[in-house]
C-alpha cells in the first residue's frame, strides 16, 4: 500500500467531511499526452491529501470516455472513494459507449463507486427524445455538468482551454462554474447573485490537453500538460498555489471536520436528530446526510456557545471587580494594594480572552450555529420535496451569499451533505406532513415553539437589566439627594462608603450592560419576535392553503426568509465580544 493510500484511507472517519472533486473533461484525449496527465492528476490528489489529511477525498465523475474515465482509474487505485453522477439513465447511458472495451471499461469503474446516481431526465425532456443525439440528449450533459459544478468543491478540467459552444461541453461545464450561466440550459431570464459576488464555487483546476481530432491543439495562450487554479478573481485568475481565500475555506471546513473526529462519540451520544424515531421509512434516504452534518453542527456550536459564554462572564465578572479596585482606590482608601489586584485581574481578563480568541471558540460558535440552521432549512426541504424552479439552483446557493467570503465554508459544506437529495429529489404527502409538524409545529412544539420560549427568555433578561439600571439610578439620586440635602449632617466615616455604593450600582449597570450588548440581548428580542409571527404566519398560510403545491411554496419562502435571518444573526454577533480595550474601558 502507498504512502497516499494509508493518508487517505486514514480518512475514511464517518465524521470526516469529503473533499470531493468533480470531473469534467474531453473525451477525445491525445494518447501520447495521457501518461503525463495520469501523472499530474494522481500530483493533485497528493497535494489535497497531504494538506488536508481531516478531509476525506473523493472523486465525483460522469464516467465518460476519455478524461473522466482517466480520473477515476487514478481515484480508484489509490483507494480515493468515487461516486458516479449519470446524466441520464444506465442502458440510454451505454449508447455512448460504441466498443465492446469501451462499455466494458465502464462497467467495470461503475462497479467499483461508492455510489451511484442516476439523474432525473431535465425538466421537458422524454425518454424518447433522450434515446437519440440532439439538443434533449445534450441537456442531460448539461444536467450532470451544472450538478457536478454545485456538489463539488474542486472542477478538475482536463481541458484544452477553449471557450466550446457544445451544450454540457467542458468549455460550458468550467463557464457554468465561474459564470453561473451555460447557455443553452439556464434561462436567459434567470439571474443570480452568483454572478457577481466573490464566493467559494468558482475553483477550478485546469489540467491543459490536447485533443485527438484536427486542429485539436489547445488555446493559443496554453501548452498541452500545464496546470492552473483558475478562478473568477480579476487580478490574478490563474496560479500555481490554491488561491488564499480558497485556502481559507477549506482550512475553515477541515477544523469543523477535525472538531467532529475529536468529539465523536460524545456527539454519538449527545446530539439532537432531525430525524426522529419513526421517520425514516418515509423520508428520502439522503437525508440521512443531512442529519448527520447537523447533529455534528448543532452540537459543535452548542458546545463553543458554552465557552464563549464562560469567557464573556468571567470577564465582565472581572471587568467589575477592576471597577471596584478602581473605586476603592480613589473614593475609599489610596492602598496601592487595590491597583495591584486592578493590574492583576486586568491580567486574567486579557489572558481569558485572549486564549479563547487563539482558540476561535467564539467564531466556532457563531460559525457552525449558521450551518446548522443552515442544514436545518436544507433538511426540513429535502423531506417535505421543496426544490428549486431553477433547476441549476440548490439550497446552499440560497445562504450567506452576500456576506463576508470567509463564511463560505457553511456553504462548502452544505453543498456535500445535500447530495443525495438533490440528486433524486423525494415528493411525498407523509414527508411534507413530517416536515410540518416537526419544523413548524405548535405553541410548543417545532420551531413555533422554540420561538416563543426563546422571546420569553430574552424579555426576563431584558427586564433585568433595565430593573438592575433603575436601582442603580435611584442608589445615585439618594446618595446625590443626601449630599445636597443633609451634607452637613452625613457622618465622616459614612461619606466615602455612599460615594463606594453609588458608584458599584453605576459600575455593575455599566458591566451588564457590556454583557447585554455582547449577547445581542435587545436584538435578540427583535429577531426572535420577527422569526416567531414568520412561522405563525406560515402556520395560518398552510392551513389555509387550498393544495400540497401551494403548502411547498409557503414552506420554500419560510426556509429563504430563515435563511436571511441567520445570516442577519451570524453578522449581528461577529465582534462583539469584548478585547482588551473594552475590558480596561469598562474597569475604569
Amino acid at each position: 500500500m502507498s504512502a497516499m493510500d494509508t493518508d487517505n484511507i486514514g480518512a475514511h472517519n464517518e465524521s470526516a467531511l469529503p473533499l470531493i472533486v468533480g470531473v469534467t473533461g474531453h473525451r477525445d484525449l491525445v494518447a501520447a499526452e495521457i501518461p503525463a496527465i495520469r501523472e499530474k492528476v494522481e500530483a493533485l490528489f497528493q497535494l489535497l491529501v497531504e494538506r488536508y489529511p481531516d478531509r476525506r477525498l473523493s472523486v465525483m465523475s460522469s464516467l465518460a470516455e476519455g478524461a473522466d474515465q482517466l480520473v477515476a482509474e487514478v481515484a480508484l487505485a489509490r483507494g480515493i472513494e468515487l461516486t458516479v453522477a449519470l446524466p441520464m439513465p444506465k442502458d440510454l447511458y451505454l449508447q455512448d459507449f460504441e466498443t465492446t472495451e469501451a462499455r466494458a471499461s465502464f462497467e467495470s469503474l461503475l462497479g467499483r463507486a461508492s455510489e451511484v446516481f442516476e439523474l432525473p431526465l431535465a425538466k421537458g425532456n422524454t425518454v424518447e427524445q433522450v434515446a437519440r443525439p440532439g439538443a434533449a440528449r445534450n441537456r442531460e450533459y448539461a444536467q450532470v455538468g451544472v450538478f457536478l459544478c454545485a456538489h463539488c468543491h474542486i472542477l478538475l478540467a482536463l481541458w484544452d482551454g477553449k471557450p466550446g459552444t457544445e451544450l454540457g461541453g467542458t468549455g460550458q461545464v468550467v463557464k457554468f462554474h465561474h459564470d453561473d450561466i451555460m447557455p443553452g440550459y439556464t434561462p436567459k431570464t434567470v439571474a443570480t447573485q452568483q454572478m457577481l459576488v466573490d464566493d467559494e464555487s468558482d475553483l477550478v483546476y485546469h489540467i491543459v490537453c490536447s485533443r485527438d481530432r484536427p486542429d485539436g491543439a489547445p488555446h493559443a495562450d496554453f501548452r498541452p500538460l500545464q496546470c492552473f487554479w483558475f478562478t473568477k478573481d480579476k487580478d490574478k485568475p490563474r496560479s500555481e498555489e490554491i488561491p488564499q481565500q480558497h485556502q481559507v475555506i477549506f482550512e475553515r471546513s477541515a477544523e469543523f471536520s477535525r472538531s467532529a473526529m475529536k468529539f465523536a462519540e460524545q456527539i454519538s451520544r449527545e446530539s439532537y436528530s432531525l430525524l426522529g424515531s419513526e421517520a425514516s421509512g418515509f423520508l428520502p434516504k439522503g437525508i440521512e446526510d443531512i442529519n448527520h452534518v447537523f447533529c455534528m453542527a448543532d452540537w459543535l456550536a452548542i458546545h463553543f456557545q458554552k465557552r464563549t459564554l464562560t469567557v464573556l462572564r468571567v470577564t465582565h465578572i472581572l471587568a467589575f471587580l477592576m471597577g471596584l479596585m478602581f473605586i476603592l482606590y480613589s473614593d475609599y482608601e489610596t492602598w496601592p494594594y487595590y491597583m495591584f489586584a486592578f493590574l492583576l485581574l486586568f491580567l486574567v481578563a486579557a489572558g481569558t480572552q485572549y486564549i479563547a480568541k487563539q482558540n476561535g471558540w467564539t467564531r466556532k460558535y457563531l460559525d457552525y450555529r449558521a450551518l446548522a440552521e443552515g442544514l436545518r432549512v436544507q433538511f426540513y426541504w429535502a423531506a417535505a420535496g421543496v426544490t428549486n424552479e431553477n433547476e441549476s439552483k440548490f439550497t446552499h446557493d440560497n445562504f450567506l451569499q452576500t456576506q463576508d467570503p470567509e463564511l463560505g465554508w457553511i456553504r462548502n459544506v452544505m453543498r456535500v451533505a445535500g447530495t443525495r437529495c438533490d440528486a433524486a429529489p423525494s415528493i411525498t404527502p407523509a414527508g411534507l406532513e413530517f416536515a410540518l409538524k416537526e419544523w413548524i409545529g405548535d405553541d410548543n412544539t417545532g420551531q413555533l415553539g422554540y420561538y416563543r420560549k426563546k422571546v420569553s427568555e430574552r424579555v426576563r433578561k431584558n427586564r433585568f437589566t433595565e430593573r438592575l439600571g433603575t436601582v442603580s439610578l435611584m442608589t445615585s439620586v439618594v446618595v446625590v439627594v443626601l449630599f445636597v440635602v443633609a451634607e452637613s449632617s452625613i457622618p465622616d466615616n459614612l461619606r466615602d462608603p455612599l460615594i463606594v455604593a453609588m458608584g458599584t450600582m453605576l459600575l455593575l449597570f455599566g458591566v451588564r450592560q457590556g454583557y447585554a450588548f455582547s449577547t445581542a440581548e435587545k436584538e435578540l428580542i427583535k429577531q426572535y419576535e420577527f422569526m416567531l409571527r414568520i412561522f405563525h404566519n406560515a402556520r395560518r398560510r398552510i392551513d389555509n392553503a387550498s393544495d400540497v403545491i401551494e403548502q411547498r411554496q409557503v414552506l420554500q419562502a419560510l426556509g429563504g426568509s430563515a435563511l436571511d435571518e441567520h445570516a442577519e444573526w451570524i453578522l449581528m454577533h461577529r465582534d462583539r465580544s469584548p478585547d482588551q480595550s473594552e475590558i480596561w474601558r469598562m474597569g475604569n
